[in-house]
């Protein structure tokens, strides 16, 4: 097909440790810490309850 342009696969190169890190999680006031944790013991009693169901 003469109208359509030919895409080129750019060379993979590693990239960095340092480079593709994460982010922080920045937590400056007292309740977003509270509901920070509130969320993870929310969703480890979630898997909890569903593999308690599953195996019931």
């Amino acid at each position: 097909m003469a109208g359509k342009s030919q895409i080129s696969n750019p060379v993979e190169r590693p990239h960095a440790g340092q480079d593709v890190r994460q982010g922080e999680i920045i937590l400056r006031k007292r309740w977003q810490r509270a509901l920070f944790a509130g969320d993870l013991a929310g969703i480890a009693l979630l898997c909890l309850g569903l593999a308690f169901l599953a195996l019931s």
